[in-house]
């Protein structure tokens, strides 16, 4: 039976959460440095960084998408998944060795030592860039589903109230992020990743309940369903053996690695929390047991998309329940057709997803200019320890700003295709740092400096243009590998300009 999910229980279940994340960096900012900002002091226990860091990993686009996309794609994401944990170990016996050897704050530092100061600002921009676009887009899709919570009989024009929606939660983030920093992300992680695992597998168990499945029940549910957007394939379908599909479970799996290397290992924000951990052991051995936790949380995100799936064919199709798109099926069945119970759960969920990606963000981004442009870490910066604070506050709070025009201008467009647009666009910039740090690591020539940040501009634009040709003249669409294109045309293009 469908419900209007009341406004009042919207409020309380924010605000508590909100409150308790409050307290949290409460207590994890006392007696803390200005270099706590940065590096958490060293002191970060690691199974503490590999259980929070799933909450980053799994931004409100995936608590959101990732069910909703097993009507569309079956289970094809989960070779992509399974490609993580390679992307992981190539993380934790390559990447880490080298930044901890290095003692860096900053990654990007690397390709200023390795190739110059140009490959240097060309990474961190590149890296600015991609986080600025893809953050911003995560938390615009999280800003609509706490804006459709909202009573629109108030008499103010949407734009009015989605922007206030907008601003309360940037808001938060700011300033649940504004001493502590990274120190700060780690500990409020684990209570974001709890909430979300709880209310995936609650929403599971209500699902099954209501549907009166078992275990044995649900398991063939599943096998006996099946999807009619993939002409009768069943749900619990894993591999797709197209080649020319963007979702073949080859490149898929390939993709994985490489994804995971990039938007991991070679993101600032990532990588800032291991680099938080004591030693390099420590900093492994949260790699090694993220690879897997990350594997087991998706697989019961993609559960939970194919028994919502089943459950909203028993009940007559996405049309008869209100769904407009996949991205529906989520909020829509867990806010209006489970209960009270497993609506708050959700909002707490996609909150709880949605924090640790723009506080992660904002961070990143923070301590990225602090380092790589304010030179912060330079014994010959001046600045004292008050004014670099200072600046610190007043770069985060820019950052802050940024966001909000971004979401601002997606909201007013309001179009999906831009939204994929844009962030795709953001996918596309992990290429470059892929290929210059790879160059780096594999080879030991030097390069021309000037010319990496063309390289860098020209290799994502050959990489779109060779997929378009692919998908109008041949049927062949790249998907995830387009990372790795993109990797490889860098690569080419600085061994084109290597020194003799």
């Amino acid at each position: 039976m469908r419900h209007d999910f009341p406004f009042i229980w919207f409020l309380v279940a924010f605000a508590a959460y909100t409150g308790l994340l409050f307290l949290i960096s409460w207590f994890t900012t006392r007696k803390t440095g200005s270099s706590s900002f940065f590096s958490g002091d060293k002191k970060a226990p690691w199974p503490i960084v590999a259980y929070g860091m799933i909450g980053t990993s799994i931004s409100g686009v995936t608590f959101i998408s990732v069910p909703g996309n097993v009507w569309a794609q079956n289970f094809y994401y989960m070779p992509l998944v399974l490609g993580f944990v390679v992307g992981y170990l190539i993380i934790a016996k390559v990447l880490l060795p080298l930044y901890y050897k290095m003692n860096l704050t900053s990654i990007y530092a690397y390709l200023g030592d390795r190739f110059g100061t140009n490959s240097y600002k060309t990474g961190t921009v590149v890296f600015m860039i991609s986080r600025i676009l893809g953050a911003a887009v995560r938390i615009f899709v999280v800003a609509l589903v706490l804006f459709a919570f909202v009573p629109k009989n108030l008499n103010i024009p949407d734009i009015v109230l989605f922007s206030i929606v907008t601003i309360v939660f940037l808001a938060l983030v700011f300033f649940y992020t504004y001493k502590g920093g990274v120190k700060t992300i780690i500990w409020t992680d684990v209570l974001q990743t709890t909430f979300m695992l709880l209310a995936v597998f609650f929403t599971i168990y209500y699902v099954c309940s209501d549907m009166g499945w078992n275990f044995k029940g649900m398991v063939a549910a599943l096998a006996d369903g099946q999807n009619p957007n993939l002409q009768g394939t069943r749900f619990s379908d894993w591999f797709d053996w197209n080649w020319g599909s963007g979702t073949n479970a080859v490149k898929q799996f390939i993709a994985g690695a490489f994804t995971t290397v990039a938007m991991t290992g070679l993101d600032q924000g990532m990588i800032q929390k291991s680099l938080a951990c004591k030693d390099i052991k420590s900093a492994q051995k949260n790699m090694y047991t993220s690879s897997i936790i990350i594997v087991v949380v998706n697989f019961f995100f993609l559960l939970l998309g194919a028994l919502l799936s089943v459950y909203a064919l028993s009940k007559g199709g996405f049309a008869e329940l209100g769904i407009v798109k996949t991205d529906d099926l989520f909020p829509t069945i867990a806010s209006q057709y489970l209960g009270i119970g497993v609506g708050i759960l959700f909002l707490i969920g996609l909150i709880s997803s949605a924090y640790p990606s723009a506080g992660g963000a904002l961070t990143s981004l923070t301590t990225s200019f602090c380092v790589d442009f304010a030179h912060f870490n330079d014994p010959n910066n001046k600045l004292s320890e008050e004014k670099k604070s200072t600046y610190r506050k007043w770069i985060q709070a820019g950052f802050t700003a940024i966001f909000f025009v971004i979401i601002l201008v997606l909201f007013i467009v309001s179009s999906d295709a831009v939204v994929n647009l844009v962030y795709k666009l953001a996918s596309y910039t992990y290429g470059p740092l892929l290929g210059m740090f790879f160059f780096g690591i594999i080879t030991k020539y030097k390069v021309k400096d000037k010319a990496t940040p063309y390289i860098a501009i020209a290799a994502p634009v050959l990489c779109f243009i060779i997929n378009s040709l692919g998908k109008q003249f041949m049927g062949f669409d790249l998907g995830f590998s387009l990372l790795i294109v993109n990797a490889l045309l860098t690569f080419f293009g600085l061994w084109l300009f290597r020194k003799k």
